[in-house]
Parts: C-alpha cells; sequence; structure tokens
C-alpha cells in the first residue's frame, strides 16, 4: 500500500489545501493529513484538534483520506506510518526555496520517504490560511476560499 502525508498547520484548511488533497488522494492508496505544530507560527486561531476536527468535515467524502495530529519531527512521522511519500502544494516560486530545504532536511532524517510537489490550480495561487483569516477579519467574503462545511465555524472564530 502506498501511504503519502500531507502535512500543514491548516489554521484553517483551505478550498486550496482540499485541493491538493484530494489531487493526492488519486495518486496514492492512502493519505494522511496531518495537522503538524509550526513553531514559526506562534499564535494558532485554531486549536490542533480543532483543525483536525474540521479537516474530517471537509474530507468525509474522500473514503482513502484520514486526518491525524502530530507534534513532532514530519520525518519521525512518517516512518512510524509506513508512508512513501510527503506531498506539499507550491502556489509560487517563493514557496519552492522553504519546502526544498524542508524536503532535503527530511530526506537526511528518513532515507525512506520522498518529497512530491504538486502545484496549486491557478484558482487557489493565491490562497493562503493567512489571507482568509486577514479577509475574514475586516469583514470580506471567504466563501470561494474555504469548504462551505467550515465557513460559518471560521468566521465565528475569527470575528468574535
Amino acid at each position: 500500500m502506498k501511504i503519502a502525508i500531507c502535512p500543514g498547520s491548516f489554521d484553517p484548511i483551505t478550498n486550496g489545501h482540499l485541493d491538493i488533497i484530494s489531487r493526492t488522494s488519486k495518486l496514492f492508496d492512502k493519505v494522511i493529513v496531518v495537522v503538524l505544530s509550526n513553531y514559526a507560527k506562534a499564535n494558532s486561531t485554531f486549536t490542533a484538534v480543532e483543525r483536525v476536527e474540521m479537516i474530517n468535515k471537509c474530507i468525509s467524502g474522500m473514503p482513502n483520506v484520514v486526518a491525524d495530529l502530530y507534534d513532532g519531527l514530519l520525518a519521525d512521522y512518517a516512518r512510524t506510518h509506513n508512508a512513501t511519500a510527503i506531498v506539499k502544494g507550491l502556489r509560487a516560486v517563493s514557496d519552492f526555496e522553504y519546502e526544498f530545504q524542508q524536503a532535503l532536511t527530511n530526506k537526511q532524517l528518513n532515507n525512506e520517504v520522498e518529497t512530491i510537489f504538486i502545484t496549486s490550480s491557478a484558482e487557489n495561487m493565491f490562497l493562503s490560511s493567512s489571507v482568509v483569516r486577514q479577509v475574514c477579519k475586516f469583514g470580506g467574503d471567504i466563501s470561494r476560499f474555504v469548504p462551505p462545511v467550515i465557513h460559518d465555524e471560521i468566521i465565528k472564530r475569527i470575528r468574535s
């Protein structure tokens, strides 16, 4: 069984994330969407458990996709879950430098896992969780940016 991991902070999950996850689910037998702690992002809007719950709502129609939570090295997580690939979405060339560094680090820590980059769909190239949070905070319409099943939950948290 070929297992892929789609890691991220997903604070919150966006349509761009879901596009990468959906496309990955067509390439692998099993996809694990894992919420990782990102120490560069000090203050999260949603707890890690809430983010996993939101992801679960969004992936309910994808039978080979599961969500999980991990606070450690991604390379170790991949090893313990027998993953053969880490799949990362790239929106722009500016994403590549950081993601390439991470891929090389993960390869050093776990030689059994490969990093695969999937380019974002054109309609999602600008989209990030921080864009969603900012637009939402100032009263903008985020309905095109996030799945309907979590839309109201995001608005309630950010605008409260």
